[in-house]
């Protein structure tokens, strides 16, 4: 499989792994985890696995970027947002549970990015209740790249169906059908009215 490495201070290059030997490694440590990358007889470089490219139809990866990071520097990775515990809301109907965020950028030196970060919903209570970021927990010396305001997750009032009503027929409908009905009524009237004789004109006196 094709890939490539690349950070600051080092020259952009490209790779050939093998698929199953790396599967098995991202299984293992995700996005966050550092891996350390033989090259040949080199020694090992620590690095990050940046971005995979996947078949769309296989699934298969077909690329892999790996990020050579300094370990005594901070970096940034999308670390996945897990929620943890049970929302009572959610849990009585009474709202629904709304995910906004399931992933999110954070700043720390390599060996302390966290595989992932936890929301707690059980403290969600009620339609409207909601976490934050500036609600997550992170370790010492990991930084959320994100607005403190910014909603993870959330209840939102549960949407009601109801059934639409049946159309009415429209008053101009029924107002046009009468004022036709009334016109052909009229016009009956009028062929069976006979026309008035004329006015005979009176008889000379002889």
């Amino acid at each position: 499989m094709p890939a490539n490495i690349f950070g600051k201070g080092i020259k952009s290059q490209p790779l050939q792994l093998d698929k199953s030997e790396f599967l098995s490694v991202f299984k293992k440590t995700g996005e966050t985890g550092l891996v350390d990358l033989v090259i040949e007889k080199q020694a090992p470089r620590p690095v990050l696995i940046s971005q995979i490219q996947f078949d769309p139809v296989t699934d298969e990866p077909l690329h892999v970027d790996f990020h050579q990071v300094n370990l005594k520097e901070k970096t940034t990775a999308t670390v996945e947002i897990k929620l943890v515990g049970e929302s009572p809301a959610a849990e009585k109907e009474e709202g629904v549970l709304v995910q906004v965020l399931s992933e999110v950028e954070v700043e720390a030196l390599p060996t302390e990015l966290p595989d992932h970060l936890e929301a707690d919903i059980s403290s969600l209570k009620a339609i409207d209740d909601a976490i934050r970021i500036k609600n997550l927990k992170v370790d010492k010396g990991v930084e959320i790249k994100a607005e403190p305001e910014e909603i993870v997750v959330k209840i939102s009032a549960p949407v009601k169906e109801e059934e639409a009503p049946a159309p009415a027929e429209e008053e101009g409908e029924e107002e046009g059908g009468k004022s036709e009905e009334q016109g052909e009524q009229g016009e009956k009237k009028e062929e069976g009215k006979e026309e008035a004789p004329a006015p005979a004109e009176e008889e000379k006196k002889s």
